[in-house]
């Protein structure tokens, strides 16, 4: 049976991604487990100016790197290194990225089995204050010299690499490089215990950064099997890299139904504003139904703008569906057009042309309440029911007038003589637009879950 070799790798970079930036230096240390037995290191052409700010880090600036070999020059060499070996860095996915990425482009196909030295210290040495290469080495007493050039921390990752075989009696690393192992997918700071408490439930779940604050929410179907999904696959993008090395953490809430799931989502999101959640932040409405009275007494329904602490009549995330809305009240109550305000630019009483055979005002007025009482009569109060988490339990999702109120789950014993009973026993959330449209289509497709109020 063959042994196993490793590559211990390290790479200095003009950048933080693999495909907007280029590799300066590259290390590949070749290490049985006992001995290293070859040492490979070149400076690298990068084809692109190096920023300041890396060169003040590394040290490598662009008079060094001028007469370098560029990677395609030497990618047979290190694809050569590489193969049949396992790939071991500190913080791996960052430059295993950058190789893969380099070699990518000079026409090679080359994958490779991962060993972080992030990940394998947490394991075998937990409940240190750091576990950065140069933290962690002073607090392992192993020398580092040439920081942050490739050859320095390749040497430094090698010594640290050997310390944790040494000491690794739970053979810890081993189950580590298996192709099936979690660690050749998980974030290099997640500790695997909070992955493996995932259940296969749907539900909502939270990534937490170093200082425990959430920084990503998502809902699944199956917890376990969406959050395994975000670790997989080869992105090579700087928000990708950022989010992976970012996770310290995850929690999970389990919902009783993918619906629930949604609008825990949604009101988390708006709630906690996670810096990597993105597309859930724009269904915030922008415009909104407002009636007021102007100064000829005359009442006016108007479209505008939402403000901070604005409620509305009714919300919209676009102002066309708001045109659209008053348009057809306009036409259905017979509101003259004069007092219907469509956007910022219209101002508020007439041109003089527009003064004649103005309607009586008490009438007027009496007809725009009744569309406003129409939009409300509009709004119904229901409940949609459903399974629970459990057998003893049921769902409940509660509408009031229209807006969403809350959900919650309730215990199979518990009796009802009236719908509306159910509100006292949901937690009540934030409305919006994009939720009522979630429920109002979930509650067209299942119509026998849906319970009115009387």
């Amino acid at each position: 049976m063959k042994k196993v070799q490793y590559a211990i790798v390290d790479i200095e970079t003009t950048g933080g991604n693999a495909s907007g930036s280029c590799i300066t230096e590259i290390a590949i240390i070749i290490h049985d487990g006992k001995k290293v037995l070859d040492r490979y290191e070149t400076l690298v052409n990068p084809q692109k100016e190096i920023p300041l700010p890396i060169f003040a880090l590394t040290g490598i600036n662009n008079d060094m790197v001028r007469d370098a070999p560029l990677f395609d020059d030497i990618a047979d060499k290190v694809l050569e290194l590489l193969t049949d070996r396992i790939f071991v860095a500190h913080n791996v996915n960052f430059d295993y990225s950058f190789v893969r990425h380099e070699l990518e482009k000079a026409g090679f196909k080359w994958t490779a089995r991962k060993l972080c030295t992030v990940r394998a210290a947490r394991k075998i040495r937990p409940g240190l204050g750091s576990y950065s290469l140069g933290k962690l080495c002073s607090s392992l007493d192993i020398p580092i010299e040439n920081r942050h050039r490739a050859g320095g921390d390749a040497d430094a990752t090698v010594l640290l690499f050997s310390r944790l075989l040494e000491w690794d009696h739970e053979r810890e690393i081993e189950k580590m490089v298996k192709n099936t192992a979690q660690d050749q997918r998980l974030p290099p700071n997640l500790p695997p215990a909070d992955f493996e408490q995932l259940p296969e439930k749907p539900g909502v779940y939270y990534f937490y950064n170093e200082q425990k604050k959430v920084i990503y929410v998502g809902k699944a179907v199956n917890l376990k099997k969406r959050v395994a999904s975000h670790f997989t696959g080869h992105k090579i993008t700087s928000q990708r890299q950022n989010f992976l090395r970012d996770i310290h953490g995850i929690s999970f809430e389990i919902c009783a139904t993918e619906l629930m799931a949604l609008l825990l989502e949604c009101t988390e999101i708006q709630k906690l504003w996670p810096m990597y959640n993105r597309a859930l932040k724009r269904f915030e409405p922008k415009y909104g139904l407002y009636c007021y009275q102007a100064r000829n007494d005359y009442s006016y329904l108007a479209i505008g703008k939402v403000g901070k602490f604005q409620g509305g009549i009714e919300l919209f995330n676009s102002i066309y569906d708001g045109i659209n809305l008053l348009r057809s009240l306009a036409q259905q109550f017979e509101i003259d057009y004069r007092f219907c305000i469509y956007s910022s630019t219209q101002g508020e009483g007439f041109q003089k042309k527009d003064t004649a055979n103005l309607p009586d005002v008490l009438h007027h007025n009496s007809q725009i309440e009744k569309a406003i009482a129409f939009l409300s009569s509009n709004r119904k109060s229901f409940a949609i029911i459903d399974k629970g988490r459990v057998a003893e339990e049921r769902s409940c999702i509660w509408i009031e007038k229209g807006h969403f109120y809350g959900m919650g789950y309730i215990t199979t014993d518990v009796g009802f003589t009236e719908t509306s009973e159910l509100k006292e026993h949901v937690t009540p959330y934030k409305s919006n637009q994009y939720l009522m449209q979630l429920i109002t289509t979930h509650a067209a497709k299942y119509p026998k879950k849906v319970f009115f109020s009387k």
